[in-house]
């Protein structure tokens, strides 16, 4: 079979029917109304929608580009909702949701009260697992094909996984115990970093054409079952069976590849952007019996132009300008404050230069986080451990044992992956490693699964461990180059995502006493005890209610952990109102620890905790987020005229 060309990405004019095809597709039923030769055109439609939704209202691209033949393929071939397909990463999925009965809402994708950037049950039966994160996907899909097989029922289980998360170690653990109970999973890999060049035709093609074909697997299952009764095997030898089967399929292609070693069916690699070829191979192996991977090759971004030559910048490239590739950027004559990821990664370069004992570790994010300027100054310090982030905080712990100073910068959603890690690596041998947590607090359009809410709230539970936050970039420059060279044990800065507030950031840094708050005013009426950078909302509440007449003061806690004791228990008695404010959530947070403090010592002001609730908040603006949550500066505002209206 000849190779599927990709069909390019044309814009119609409006007097024509711009997706003749998707215009007919609400659900996959209607899809599987196509014929295959329709397939390739219906791909191209595809594309052409996504670039011209995602260039006014951004989202993840390059990833959805390079997805769209295998999602139409697996939607073509298999009975969706009845068979369930798990994503993972969750980026990847747009083309799903297309495809089941959202594509009149995809305009309201990562919008306060629009779809959801990931898969999420809760708004779809086609999403059959949330999947915000990586890597774990296999294990989830396993525990349905396991469950399916327990209750005899005819459904096929399909893993989608790719761009990057094969790295995490989830998933190899989902791999090895594939074999282990009676399943007829499909794992689908796309591999979108691996060059196609030498694999997609010749022998590999045929080899993949003839592993995948019924008959010869029919011809297959049916001497194994000849080989049982002649007593030549045991079922106990099946492992070994499929291990020789790989073997040589490996000498055959001339390819070895390392999941050989799992015991479960390798087919591929194969070309996956020939939509019709996929929708082939997935027919012939829908049916097959016990766990098999599928292996195919995709280009990040295919099928246009910009998004493939610079699939990093492409990934989320926000508004941009479909026809000419442009990305927009907000002009303003103004200067602007930088963002705290930048700041961050400058520091570090600054720090790293004073002392070669400085490395960095980063779990796939170097650009997301801004390592990258380390790894650009310093290549052999920096280390990008992949989607690992259980590996990346006991890698990092290991360093320090041997005398570095580990910068390891993970997302603050992504650091509770590692929280075993954090305590029986890090915090049970007191080692010196410095986390940075990124995107720390409410995140805005990536919605439940990527809120920084709960870090402050486990990081407070392990013995040893500080927890820092600063008001502004410049105090993140001093905690940085204090937990570097002037604090003991493990460490964890967090900040959050986006724009600071700081302009002329770029100061002298000097040493910040470990567990010292910051007094910014005194007030007898009210208190302010805020923690992190939204203590910049809060001196504008402060300044409005001061303007108004009220003794109000604001202290900056700077800690989490250990808390500023002496500082706070004067507080506690001087003010006759208090209010703690934090952007984590408030089940276990700061707010949590000043209300134990004051019962210990027997102080009883009134005490109001204002954070983030019970619950996952959904995606939007940030600043919507914090409305919802009561943290906009005039839901603070009315939270402190009502305490003081209740003590006059």
């Amino acid at each position: 079979m000849l190779q599927q060309e990709v069909l390019p990405i044309t814009l119609s004019s409006e007097a024509e029917a711009k997706y003749p095809l998707l215009d007919r597709i609400e659900y996959p039923q209607d899809l599987r109304q196509l014929s295959p030769e329709e397939l390739p055109q219906l791909c191209a439609e595809i594309r052409s929608f996504m670039l011209e939704a995602l260039s006014v209202n951004p989202g993840h691209l390059g990833a959805n580009l390079g997805a769209v033949e295998i999602t139409v393929a697996m939607h073509y071939v298999f009975d969706t909702p009845q068979d369930r397909i798990v994503w993972d990463v969750g980026h990847q999925a747009y083309v799903h949701k297309i495809l089941t009965g959202r594509k009149h809402a995809f305009h309201t994708l990562r919008k306060w009260g629009g779809l959801a950037g990931f898969p999420t049950p809760t708004e779809s039966e086609y999403d059959t697992f949330s999947a915000g994160h990586a890597s774990n996907s296999i294990s989830a899909a396993l525990g349905m094909a396991v469950a399916t097989a327990l209750k005899h029922e005819d459904r096929r289980v399909v893993a989608f996984i790719g761009d990057g998360a094969m790295s995490g170690g989830m998933a190899f653990e989902g791999l090895n115990n594939a074999s282990s109970f009676p399943n007829n999973l499909l794992v689908i890999l796309n591999d979108n970093n691996m060059s196609i060049d030498h694999n997609v035709g010749g022998l590999n093609k045929h080899m993949v054409n003839l592993l995948t074909n019924p008959t010869y697997n029919s011809m297959r299952y049916d001497m194994y079952r000849m080989l049982r009764k002649l007593h030549i095997v045991k079922e106990g030898q099946r492992k070994d069976l499929q291990r020789f089967n790989n073997r040589v399929k490996a000498l055959l292609s001339g390819q070895s590849n390392f999941f050989d070693s799992f015991s479960i069916r390798y087919l591929g690699p194969t070309d996956g952007h020939d939509v019709v070829h996929l929708v082939q191979i997935l027919q012939d192996i829908r049916d097959m019996k016990g766990p098999r991977l599928l292996h195919i090759s995709t280009t990040k971004g295919k099928g246009y132009q910009p998004a493939e030559q610079d699939p990093t910048v492409w990934h989320a490239p926000g508004k941009f300008d479909p026809l000419t590739g442009k990305r927009v950027t907000a002009k303003s004559a103004a200067p602007k404050p930088p963002k705290y990821q930048d700041v961050f990664g400058h520091t570090l370069v600054e720090l790293a230069g004073e002392d070669e004992r400085i490395v960095a570790v980063t779990p796939a994010m170097p650009t997301g986080c801004s390592m990258t300027y380390m790894m650009e100054a310093y290549p052999n310090r920096s280390f990008d451990v992949g989607i690992a982030e259980e590996h990346a905080v006991t890698f990092s712990s290991g360093m320090a044992t041997e005398g570095f100073i580990p910068v390891c910068n993970i997302y603050s959603t992504f650091m509770q992956r590692a929280y075993d890690q954090l305590i029986h690596d890090v915090a049970l041998t007191n080692s010196h490693v410095v986390f940075c947590l990124d995107r720390a607090g409410l995140v805005g359009e990536d919605g439940a699964t990527h809120q920084g809410a709960f870090d402050i709230a486990y990081l407070r539970t392990i013995p040893g461990m500080t927890i820092c936050s600063p008001y502004d970039e410049v105090q993140l420059r001093h905690l940085l180059r204090s937990a570097c060279f002037d604090w003991q044990g493990p460490v964890a800065i967090r900040y959050p995502r986006g724009e600071g507030s700081t302009i002329d950031w770029q100061q002298p840094m000097h040493t910040h006493p470990h567990g010292k708050a910051r007094i910014l005013k005194e007030g007898r009426d009210l208190t302010f005890l805020s923690f992190g950078p939204i203590g910049h909302s809060v001196t504008k509440v402060v300044d409005r209610l001061q303007g108004e007449g009220y003794s109000v003061g604001q202290i900056d806690l700077v800690f989490a952990k250990p808390l500023d004791e002496a500082c706070i228990t004067h507080v506690l008695r001087e003010a006759q109102n208090v209010i703690t404010i934090e952007e984590g959530c408030l089940n276990g947070g700061v707010g949590s620890g000043i209300l134990q403090l004051a019962m210990e010592h027997g102080l009883s002001p009134r005490i109001k905790c204002l954070g983030l609730p019970d619950e996952f908040i959904a995606h939007g603006t940030p600043q919507q987020q914090r409305q919802y949550c009561g943290l906009d500066e005039e839901s603070m505002y009315q939270e402190a005229k009502q305490l003081l209206a209740h003590h006059n």
